[in-house]
């Protein structure tokens, strides 16, 4: 299994190690190269394509990491409390800062503060995070694609 693997892996550089030299004699001789047919461009071609991806994965994975880490360290001061959706574009926002709710207006230009409300409206502890309607969305249709064998 070893010697399949390192002969799969070194078989890219085998290419370049295979060519030969330009100098007097030696380059008047034809000279056959084994190994440069067709299977061997394309084993080269999914080595390296296997090997690109694997790359993007590994870097996706520690990003994803990373940002973990990160999100841990600051304690979150802004809280959504719920959205609601005025119209395509326009959104009403209940957000927390601290002790304070603030009802924000969200338009594709602009956000304003439209109220500091005196009193917070109470949030119940076990009530779910305000989403979007497309998260919503989506969230139905990967549970439907899971009930289906």
């Amino acid at each position: 299994m070893k010697r399949i693997l390192g002969g799969l892996l070194a078989l890219p550089f085998s290419v370049l190690a295979a060519e030969p030299l330009a100098t007097g004699a030696a380059a008047a001789a034809p000279v056959v190269v084994a190994g440069t047919g067709v299977g061997a461009q394309l084993t080269q071609l999914v080595l390296g394509l296997l090997l690109v991806l694997g790359l993007i994965f590994a870097l996706a994975w520690l990003l994803r990491r990373v940002q973990q880490t990160g999100a841990r360290q600051g304690g979150q001061v802004i809280e959504l409390i719920s959205s609601r959706a005025l119209g395509a574009r326009d959104r009403l926002v209940l957000v927390q800062v601290g002790n304070e709710q603030i009802l924000l207006g969200l338009t594709p230009g602009r956000i304003t503060p439209l109220h500091v409300l005196k009193e917070p409206v109470p949030v119940p502890q076990g009530a779910p995070a305000a989403t979007s309607e497309f998260a919503k969305r989506l969230m139905d249709v990967l549970g439907q694609q899971k009930d289906k064998p």
